[in-house]
């Protein structure tokens, strides 16, 4: 056996979504790290070997994609990769690949693949010194030293070895109160999954099922008890298998059984089920996966413990350094060997019922002390093993979540190394440092904007060349945007008559509304009126259906028979009524069976729609759909000074400029300055990836929205002189360091080409010395 040694500032055990954007984000920040992960990829369970597709908050918030490292990933993947996108089952080796791709181009960053940790050597009691790792195949044994610890094993390991506590299976509800939580304590865990794809071979093919495999005649047991076959491509989460057996000292054994219900699944569909063996004649059996995906195991606790009324409450804390929006998703401990499947699958996935209400949860902010191992002093944690309950992991367990935990944690542990601190010493000594860098870094955190000290964009003075005025938008309104992909779940139609009060956020610029319009369709053979009204919200995911001091004003709609007729409000509000400058409003309708409220023909950046779900609540309609309306005046909420407004998506406002889609590009926003400034460095986030999850995206996407062609001019001397240049791009945040800094009182973004729409648009400009 072959023993040597590494020394390290920050060591990353577990290669995962988390663990990778721990130790991207640590040597990006100038941290000396090694990543340590035990299979030969990347990812996780997003991995090839496992191919379980990063969830996040965009699947219930529109505008809510995680972004940071993960987006860029995820944005790469898409521009690379063929292959599209599915539930499960269906990522390939590009992913692999893009991953591995980034880590060879970190500086600073070393990476150990096929190698696991074998033992933890501590310094003390509350100090770990160093990791005992194996290189499996290579005969090599290495003692990793480092400053800082990160464990993002999932099953935390390092933790556990380390003598930290953890805790494992299902509080009783009477410890914290959690509506989500069993009347009584358990060891119950939510399961393991393995998960297939297959492929349309274009003739019929058989197969047989191996003696082994069991056998499922029982149509209930699908479909009665919440396991659908959606797909004939594959891509059933559902396949899952915790207790009686052990998540972790038993995974072999559930890996196993998943296997023998794997094929028994597959072979039920192909050849026992009335309504699915003639879909899946021609298709054939392609990939069947063999190491299990994780939900649950160990959680180490914390210097905070997370429970569900933080994200259902949206805790605002004073060190948040993430975001979670999933909702609080709780599988039945047994899963294949349970009554019924998870339930919200279990009853359908109404949008409307009790489970439905009390999971809904989000966009909420998630505390850096939730990373932060109580009983070790250089120890931290991202991924599903942090310091939460059971019931809250339901909401902070999704890939996307904890990819943004771990670029947090690898943030915090090489902020902590620069300033000389310890990490329990983070939140009261750098903790604005640590917020303002994930911002920099294209982070989006609720409560935080960007207040970053030597940004200097933040001093200038903001035009554009022009500038999109909002009106509204009507069902024949056509963008030149491709659609996004619809997958498998269902929906509330968006042309469909009015079941439930539905919400239209509208921004606008200047306190004043003279008149609004709704396009409608009155079903019925006799005018039927119908309440509207216009309220105050706080954001774009205030979803409360009686905002604190929102209403402003209402009035009754009347309308004739007939279809797609537009109804006009005639308003005349102002700030006396209760409008805000540079705000959202939300204009109402009252539910109504006879009247159609039709949704616009192309989504408006930032103007979201959502339902009446019940016990005051909304949430959001139609993967953020825009309802058809007209509002005059027209609202300027596109201007150039939103692009240090320190937000990069929509939230509070729009925070967009955007071009005037009728003239041409190239289109510019310039920034200046009273006096001259020196400028080294340029950042610029492009809009585009934020209001759908990864899911949602083609194979090869580019997002239309993002400048393709674009520079950077500086005025000097008495003429402006590109001094960057770049074609092809499609990255949503870019960061540019000149060969040498610029003396200038101007600076001017032009963008020459987007990757498909008219406008030129940008979220926000950084310049540093």
């Amino acid at each position: 056996m072959k023993k040597t040694s590494e020394k390290y500032q920050v060591v990353v055990a577990g290669g995962g979504l988390a663990g990778f954007c721990a130790a991207v984000a640590a040597a990006r920040h100038g941290a000396q790290t090694c990543l340590i992960q035990d299979r030969p990829v990347f990812g996780g369970n997003s991995s090839s070997e496992i191919r379980v597709t990063p969830h996040g908050a965009a699947n219930f918030h529109a505008y809510a994609r995680e972004t940071g490292i993960l987006s860029e990933l995820l944005i790469e993947e898409r521009a690379r990769n063929h292959e599209e996108i599915f539930e499960n089952g269906w990522t390939n080796s590009v992913w692999d690949l893009t991953m591995y791709d980034m880590a060879m181009k970190t500086p600073n960053l070393s990476f150990h693949l096929n190698t696991s940790v074998q033992a933890v050597v501590k310094d003390g009691d509350k100090k770990i010194q160093s990791l005992l790792v194996r290189v499996a195949n290579a005969e090599t044994e290495i003692k990793v030293f480092g400053d800082i610890f990160i464990d993002c094993t999932g099953d935390g390991v390092v933790a556990d070895w380390a003598g930290c506590e953890w805790r494992m299976g299902s509080e009783g509800r009477d410890e914290f109160g959690e509506p989500h939580a069993p009347e009584t304590a358990s060891g119950d865990t939510m399961g393991n999954s393995i998960h297939f794809k297959t492929v349309n071979m274009g003739r019929p093919v058989p197969f047989e099922a191996p003696d082994w495999a069991v056998k499922h005649e029982d149509p209930s047991f699908f479909y009665d008890q919440g396991r659908h076959t959606y797909d004939i491509r594959g891509g059933y989460w559902w396949i899952e298998i915790g207790v009686p057996w052990h998540t972790i000292y038993e995974s072999e054994d559930i890996r196993h059984e998943l296997t023998r219900h794997t094929l028994g699944i597959w072979d039920w569909i192909k050849n026992k089920d009335p309504k699915t063996k003639e879909l899946a004649a021609n298709y054939a059996l392609d990939w069947v996966g063999q190491v299990p995906g994780k939900r649950e195991s160990r959680r180490i606790m914390g210097e905070y413990f997370m429970t569900e009324h933080d994200p259902i409450n949206r805790t605002v804390f004073e060190d948040e350094i993430a975001y979670g929006g999933w909702f609080l998703d709780l599988h039945t401990p047994g899963g294949l060997l349970a009554p019924t499947s998870e339930p919200a699958s279990a009853e359908g996935y109404s949008e409307t019922s009790d489970y439905a209400i009390k999971s809904y949860c989000g966009p909420y902010g998630i505390p850096l002390r939730i990373l932060l191992a109580k009983d070790m002093d250089n120890l931290m944690m991202a991924g599903r093993n942090v310091s939460v309950t059971h019931a809250a992991l339901g909401t902070v367990r999704v890939m996307a979540t904890t990819a943004l935990m771990g670029q947090a944690a690898g943030t915090s542990a090489a902020i902590a190394l620069k300033n000389g601190i310890s990490m329990k010493e983070v939140t009261t000594k750098a903790m604005k440092e640590v917020q303002q860098n994930l911002l920099r870094d294209g982070c989006f955190l609720p409560n935080v904007v960007n207040e970053h000290p030597g940004d200097l964009a933040r001093q200038a003075v903001i035009t554009a060349s022009s500038e999109m005025l909002l009106n509204g938008a009507g069902p024949e309104t056509q963008d030149q945007l491709p659609k996004l992909q619809e997958w498998n779940e269902p929906q509330t139609g968006s042309n469909e008559s009015l079941r439930n009060r539905r919400g239209q956020w509208i921004a606008i610029a200047s306190p004043e509304i003279e008149s609004l319009s709704v396009c409608l369709t009155n079903h019925s053979d006799e005018p039927q009126q119908i309440r509207a009204a216009l309220v105050n919200v706080d954001h774009i995911w205030d979803y409360r259906m009686e905002p604190k001091n929102g209403f402003i004003s209402s009035t009754l709609l009347i309308v004739p028979p007939g279809g797609r007729q537009w109804v006009k409000w005639q308003a005349d509000l102002g700030p006396q009524d209760g409008l805000k400058a540079q705000s959202y409003v939300r204009l109402e309708l009252d539910a109504h069976p006879h009247i159609t409220w039709h949704a616009a023909g192309s989504i408006i950046t930032g103007h979201v729609s959502a339902f009446e779900m019940g016990k005051g609540r909304m949430r959001r309609f139609d993967r953020g759909v825009t309802m058809s309306y007209l509002i005059s005046p027209a609202q300027s909420v596109y201007g150039a000074s939103n692009v240090i407004s320190g937000v990069t998506r929509p939230y509070q406002y729009t925070n967009l400029w955007k071009s005037d889609p009728a003239l041409p590009l190239p289109q510019w926003v310039q920034l200046a300055w009273e006096k001259s400034q020196f400028i080294r460095t340029v950042e610029i986030t492009f809009p585009g990836h934020l209001i759908r999850e990864y899911h949602a995206y083609a194979s090869f996407y580019r997002d239309p929205q993002c400048a393709k062609d674009y520079r950077v001019q500086a005025y000097i001397g008495d003429e402006w002189q590109d001094v960057i240049s770049v074609k092809g791009n499609y990255q949503r945040h870019v960061r540019h360091q000149l060969d040498e800094s610029v003396l200038t009182s101007k600076l001017r973004v032009v963008v020459d080409a987007t990757n498909g729409d008219p406008s030129a648009a940008i979220y926000e400009v950084r310049c540093y010395a």
